[in-house]
């Protein structure tokens, strides 16, 4: 008979060895509240469950195609948990997957993540997770499941690390890209800065400036660190929009790899792209980080957005209506280019 059974003395708990299942609950449900905020048509199920449910044809679709993307933060984190800005790194990890999904053509319906840490501080996983909601919220997707790691031992004290899975449909038939030409007309959809990518180069810049996360920022008001955190624009709704408009052939989300690595991704093979530098002003995160670093300007352009977060290849007689479009829902569009018979990315001008 056990010692529990005879009522005697308890061993080593769970507790002992650094996991609070307490804590873990208690975060579920203050999460819940979040997780509400961002139901939409299909979703079956709330928290809680072993597995998450969804209705593709609640969500209104007839012949549907699924559409995955996953992703990180990367080392965007290291500034959050060393400033305890942790708020707006779910909003990245929901926009890394789903600005990516949308560029296939889909609409985003779901989301899970994945927070790791070593101990658990229940105040700074609700707010990540808040975050996270915000950006299913702003997406048009549901929170509809995830999963909090405890793991003593695997990471430092404070340290967490995040993942996001997303899932979208559309309907069979209308994948991007599709129909992609020379003279198509390329439209720059401007970034809100630095976005998730090239942390690694950002946070090596901060090192050489000699600056700290808590030093006026050189060209904002706010602290070096809150600018850099910045949460990466979130471009579905917009995008979708436009697609939904017609004349939309191709949408390449500018990530790591920045405009020279991730415009011929949605290229087709023989054909390139002409961009004119001078056609936006650089915005002045990546003019410091150009000067501190001595960056060349094809450095910056494959490694940073350099403004520009997203790009949409359309059709040159749609050009002007998607234009005005865009801006009606809140985009700041740049006339970047065209198509080319050229493969590879050619750039006229120079970034000012």
């Amino acid at each position: 008979m056990s010692s529990t059974e005879t009522g005697g003395k308890n061993g080593i708990t769970y507790a002992d060895a650094g996991v609070d299942i307490d804590a873990g609950n208690a975060l579920v449900e203050r999460i819940k509240p979040a997780a509400k905020r961002t139901a939409r048509p299909g979703v079956m199920s709330g928290l809680g469950g072993f597995g998450a449910l969804f209705d593709l044809k609640g969500a209104g679709y007839t012949d549907p195609v699924l559409v995955a993307a996953t992703d990180g933060v990367g080392t965007k984190l290291r500034i959050a948990i060393d400033t305890g800005h942790v708020d707006g790194v779910g909003i990245d990890l929901v926009a890394m997957c789903v600005n990516d999904l949308v560029c296939q053509g889909a609409e985003p319906l779901f989301f899970l993540d994945y927070f790791a840490t070593g101990k658990l501080d229940t105040d700074t996983a609700a707010r990540v997770i808040e975050g996270i909601a915000e950006g299913c919220v702003r997406s048009g997707c549901a929170l509809i499941g995830g999963e909090t790691a405890e793991m003593p031992g695997m990471y430092p004290a404070g340290d967490f690390d995040l993942a996001g899975f997303a899932v979208g449909a559309m309907e069979r038939g209308s994948e991007l890209p599709a129909g992609v030409a020379e003279g198509d007309v390329l439209l720059g959809l401007a970034s809100d800065g630095v976005h998730s990518n090239g942390y690694s180069l950002v946070r090596k810049l901060v090192e050489v400036s000699g600056l700290g996360w808590d030093a006026p920022c050189p060209w904002s008001e706010q602290s070096l660190g809150a600018e850099l955190l910045t949460p990466t624009r979130l471009y579905v709704r917009s995008a979708l929009a436009a697609v939904r408009a017609g004349g939309v052939h191709a949408l390449a989300h500018i990530t790591g790899g920045g405009l020279t690595e991730n415009l011929p991704r949605v290229l087709p093979e023989g054909l390139g792209a002409t961009i004119y530098l001078d056609a936006w002003q650089l915005p002045p995160v990546f003019a410091w980080m150009a000067e501190t670093g001595g960056m060349a300007q094809a450095e910056l352009l494959k490694t940073f957005n350099c403004g520009v977060g997203m790009i949409a290849v359309v059709a040159p007689d749609q050009a002007e209506a998607l234009t005005a479009l865009l801006a009606e829902e809140g985009e700041s569009v740049i006339p970047l280019g065209y198509v080319s018979g050229t493969p590879g990315v050619q750039y006229q001008g120079d970034l000012a």
